[in-house]
Formats: C-alpha cells, structure tokens, sequence
C-alpha cells in the first residue's frame, strides 16, 4: 500500500479547512451568545425605564389643575394688593 503524496496534501488541508470551520463556528456562537445576553439586558432595561414613566404619569398633576392654581393665586394677589392700597 502506497501513500500518494497529493492524498496526503488533500488530507491535510480538509483538515485545515475543518479547524477553521470550527473555530468559525465558536466565534460565532460567542457572538451569539452576547447578542442574547445584550437582548436580555435591553428588555429587563426596556421594563424598567416603562414602570418608571408609569410612576410618573401616575403622580404628575394635570395641566388644568395647575392652571387653574396660577389662575387663583394670581386673582388673591391681585385682591391683595387692591385691597392694601
């Protein structure tokens, strides 16, 4: 039984070719698996920032309400000043 010296070099570079397509392969499912975990940071972010802003409509005080303070704070001092002149 005889090697041939060009299936040597064929058998060689397959498998050069099969290391690279397996540290390819790594790479790639890191990358992946750092995708997901930013993803799962991004939503567990995503549901905070949306309870916050929940928290703060929830306790806001509306337009009118405001407007209608200014509106009576303004009149009191206006009597105010009428009435101490």
């Amino acid at each position: 039984m005889t090697t041939d010296p060009d299936h040597l070099a064929a058998v060689e570079e397959l498998a050069e070719l099969r290391r690279c397509l397996d540290v390819g392969i790594a790479r790639i499912d890191g990358q992946l698996a750092l995708l997901d975990q930013r993803h799962g940071q991004t939503d567990r972010d995503q549901t905070e920032l949306a309870a916050r802003v929940a928290a703060l409509e929830n306790t806001r005080w509306p337009l009118p309400a405001v407007t209608a303070l200014t509106a009576l704070g303004a009149l009191a001092l206006t009597v105010w000043q009428a009435l101490g002149r």
